[in-house]
């Protein structure tokens, strides 16, 4: 029961923040929302693995963890370089 709960909000958590990155006012909103995103599947991944009783889904969750991670540090990265080009530029 409590576990069944535990995935709906995780859902709902999950469509807020899909609705923040889509909408979001400026890119670091947007990139925040999208970190947001892949934290709460890796948990709705943990989440399902310990319902299932299957230990093997965590090692997509730690994968899909380190890709989220990666994902956010390339993303921030270039939205770094393209505010200094313009910032020289300008």
């Amino acid at each position: 029961m409590i576990l069944a709960l535990t995935v709906i909000v995780l859902l709902l958590v999950m469509v807020v923040a899909l609705l923040r990155a889509f909408a979001g006012p400026n890119v670091f909103d947007r990139v925040l929302a999208a970190n947001l995103f892949g934290t709460k599947t890796v948990l709705l991944i943990a989440t399902i693995s310990y319902l299932f009783g299957s230990p093997d889904f965590l090692d997509i969750a730690l994968v899909y963890a380190l890709i989220n991670y990666i994902s956010v540090i390339g993303v921030l990265r270039i939205t770094e370089l393209r505010n200094e080009q313009q910032g020289a530029d300008g």
